[in-house]
């Protein structure tokens, strides 16, 4: 059986491959980043070939943000070995350069494609393949227990939803799961759904979720403080970060609302993904919004109504210049986004009620009291008019928030404790 179904893997890859082509054809016409770099994707790569390389895997933006502190860790401890990161959207390249420069190595991951994964080894021979969170790939998985990679799933997470897929894949690399994965889950309940997929116990570890370990990027802090003094000034702003399809209508619902209570409110909208900006201007313009995109370089006057947040890598510049955030990708099934990074800056937020990307973190931040939860226009109304009138409450909630980070630190320090005998 075990034979069939990875036969029948092996063929089903190589008959996508023409579906994989036309997805990145048409996201390109979003984001022409996607009709680039394409032989990457197949394991054909410009860089000189590299051996025994620290390989991190990090699927996008939020992976790569999550992983920046391990990876500045390994370029700090190990500094004979290269380090190389890999992304597999451009958005997720883009914040690579942006945070590390050419102090990595840096790629797409190949497909999972038999000559893709196996040329993707010859070229960079790791040492060691940690993954970030949870990305099942049978192909590149088998090829690090054929190869003896040492493979880590760090800050590892399996939902209750998710099990039963990954359960239908996990005979294809049962091998390598058993005997040559560390786990490094962010919880108990991560930790027992791996080991009911048949992980090994002795390689089955509770180090907790890495993203609290993050840093915020030096001069954050005064580049919203910039931000806001040319846009807004005195004016009571809040924030829609991260937003997805049929997020941005209940949002300019709400401002619509909020605007009757506080008449000079500036709303900044920050869609999630870049191939949607114009898309989100033309809605503007539709519901009769005043308002400026960023990436044109328009500054806002006292009329705008909205700041559309059209540029990549300075979300956290935004959640910095504002008083109050909605973390979007919650209000529709997407899973929610990250709520450490406002929390970070002591900044109020507020969720939908889909978090099931991060539920621990969420429900951290919602039995402290800080998190409140809205399902609709009316209720995120009320709770950013709520916060904008109450700076005090602004404050309790934004200071308990970051309080809550700060103790929550330390899964890094158990990562890199379980990675130290892999890699010396």
């Amino acid at each position: 059986m075990h034979i069939v179904l990875r036969s029948f893997y092996i063929v089903i890859t190589y008959l996508l491959i023409p579906v994989v082509l036309l997805h990145l054809f048409w996201k390109g016409f979003g984001n022409s980043d996607y009709w680039k770099r394409i032989g990457e994707r197949f394991g054909f790569y410009p860089q000189p070939p590299a051996e025994g390389v620290i390989w991190v895997h990090a699927v996008s933006v939020g992976e790569v943000q999550a992983a920046a502190s391990l990876v500045r860790s390994l370029l700090r401890d190990y500094p004979n070995r290269r380090v190389l990161v890999t992304t597999t959207t451009p958005t997720g390249s883009d914040r690579v350069k942006a945070l590390f420069g050419d102090a990595v190595l840096h790629c797409y991951a190949p497909l999972d494609v038999g000559w893709s994964v196996k040329s993707f080894f010859r070229r960079f021979q790791p040492r060691i393949a940690i993954v970030m969170e949870t990305e099942l790939w049978p192909n590149l998985f088998r090829q690090c227990g054929a190869r003896r990679v040492p493979l880590v799933l760090a800050s590892a997470r399996l939902s209750p939803k998710s099990i039963g897929r990954y359960r239908a894949l996990v005979s294809l690399f049962k091998d390598t799961l058993s005997h040559g994965v560390v786990i490094a889950a962010q919880t108990q309940a991560d930790a027992e759904r791996f080991l009911s997929l048949g992980v090994a116990p002795e390689r089955t570890h509770v180090t907790g979720n890495i993203k609290f370990d993050f840093e915020l990027a030096d001069g954050v802090r005064e580049q919203g403080i910039a931000l806001r003094a040319q846009h807004a000034g005195d004016r009571p702003v809040w924030i829609a970060a991260s937003t997805h399809s049929g997020e941005e209508e209940v949002v300019l619902d709400a401002h619509r609302q909020v605007q009757q209570t506080f008449a000079d409110a500036l709303l900044i909208l920050v869609p999630r993904h870049p191939e949607r900006f114009d898309g989100i201007a033309a809605l503007l313009r539709a519901r009769g919004f005043n308002h400026v995109r960023r990436s044109h370089g328009e500054v806002c006057g006292v009329d705008t109504e909205v700041l559309l947040g059209d540029t990549m890598g300075e979300l956290m510049a935004f959640y910095a210049a504002t008083d109050v955030a909605l973390v979007a990708g919650s209000l529709t099934k997407i899973g929610g986004h990250n709520l450490l990074e406002p929390a970070a800056l002591k900044l109020p937020f507020i969720t939908g009620p889909h978090t099931y990307n991060a539920v621990d973190i969420a429900q951290l931040f919602r039995k402290a009291g800080v998190a409140p939860v809205v399902h609709n226009a009316e209720e995120l109304a009320a709770e950013v008019i709520t916060l904008l009138g109450d700076p005090a409450e602004r404050r309790r909630r934004g200071e308990r928030s970051r309080e809550l980070i700060d103790d929550s630190r330390g899964a890094l320090g158990r990562l890199l404790l379980l990675l130290k005998p892999l890699l010396d």
